[in-house]
């Protein structure tokens, strides 16, 4: 059957590129392209054109993020994160805990693939990859010293990649609608079973590993054969406040620190694609959503010596750029975000350990570069849009 314009809504169309689309026809674009340039164009195109943007791809939000926003909103349009995977999840998550009135120290979202140890055969499974590591089942136990666990753990699977750009862009992608920021410039990506979550993510001075309230931070999840996956999911974890209530709570299965003075709340998934309807009607109910801001940005840091004239490519499953690690850095205008790096080359010499600034590059694709300058201004003194 066909609509007043023609269209038959029964079916899916293919088409090269937006310029073969007929806006009028749309209500919302779910851009999920993953390419800076090519994602920003696609957005900004479909707000001048009065169409709701569903940001998916979390690179090109950690780039133009803010100017997108601020355009959505000039022309009284939606611009929200996708449902389904984990920045929107985790926004969701806290959302609902701050309403609830509980006191957040720190959240975030396990890696996409779960260390798998089996005791018996003394070997530990990641996406395919098996290494050796008989050592993990007298680790099964935080112990009295958790950062010291945590380091004998990370040291026996150091030869996975447990890391991942993707991981660094979603929490930068929180930390512009939260205000909460990474402890660490690379997050860290304890290894860690579900139950320990509520331990290791309290404070240093209660014996965890985070150093402040307010950070957002990744973990490997730990698990033997058989047990239940995170799922790549979302937490939070909060303050009790309350001893008999959190004791009640624990009784009946639920993750406090040993001391019990932090809980884990979390929701184990992410169905990526079959909750993204959800934000779709969303947009078009115009619902309200926190507005990026500045607070801190996805930079590239240099893992080895580079030089002039280096080409920078974002490549591979997880969307990296050989030769620069993402970093969760305080913001600052001369700092090249990670993703704008894509398809320009170094104009000088950079060695290893330092981090990119926009006057070390050529090439930058000049639409997400101006859309990046002027979402750096769209703030007050207190780091509020205006």
């Amino acid at each position: 059957m066909l609509d007043d314009l023609g269209i038959d809504r029964s079916l899916v169309s293919v088409v090269p590129d937006a310029a073969h689309l007929e806006w009028n026809g749309l209500d919302v674009l779910v851009e999920a392209s993953g390419r800076v340039s090519a994602g920003y164009d696609y957005a900004s195109t479909a707000l001048s054109h009065g169409t709701h943007v569903v940001m998916v791809s979390k690179e090109v939000d950690s780039v133009v993020g803010p100017a997108l926003a601020a355009a959505a909103r000039d022309a009284g349009l939606s611009y929200l994160a996708g449902d389904g995977d984990q920045p929107a999840n985790l926004l969701r998550l806290v959302d609902w805990v701050s309403a609830v009135g509980l006191d957040i120290v720190a959240i975030g979202k396990s890696g996409e693939y779960d260390l798998e140890f089996d005791p018996a055969t003394g070997r530990v499974v990641q996406s395919g990859v098996e290494i050796d590591a008989p050592g993990l089942a007298d680790l099964l136990e935080l112990g009295d010293d958790v950062a010291a666990t945590l380091a004998a753990r990370a040291a026996l699977v150091s030869t996975l990649k447990r890391a991942a750009a993707a991981d660094s862009c979603e929490m930068a992608v929180v930390a512009t609608r939260t205000g909460l920021t990474a402890d660490v410039e690379a997050m860290h990506y304890p290894v860690a079973r579900i139950d320990e979550l509520a331990d290791i993510y309290a404070l240093a001075a209660d014996g965890g590993i985070v150093s402040r309230d307010g950070v957002v931070d990744v973990f490997s999840g730990l698990r033997l054969p058989g047990e239940a996956s995170f799922a790549g999911g979302v937490f939070a974890i909060v303050r009790t406040g309350d001893p008999v209530t959190w004791e009640i709570l624990r009784g009946k299965g639920h993750v406090l620190s040993r001391d019990g003075k932090y809980a884990c709340l979390y929701w184990p998934y992410h169905y990526m694609g079959v909750e993204t309807p959800l934000t779709i009607h969303a947009a078009v109910d115009r619902a309200l959503a926190a507005a990026p801001v500045w607070n801190s940005i996805l930079a590239a840091r240099t893992s080895v010596d580079l030089a002039a004239g280096t080409a920078f490519s974002v490549a591979g499953h997880h969307h990296e750029i050989a030769g620069v690690s993402p970093v969760m850095i305080d913001p600052a205008a001369s700092v090249a975000p990670y993703y704008l790096l894509d398809g320009a080359r170094l104009t000088r010499a950079i060695p290893a350990g330092e981090v990119v600034r926009l006057e070390d590059l050529e090439g930058v694709a000049d639409a997400p570069l101006a859309a990046y300058l002027a979402g750096t201004t769209l703030m007050d003194s207190n780091g509020a849009h205006r």
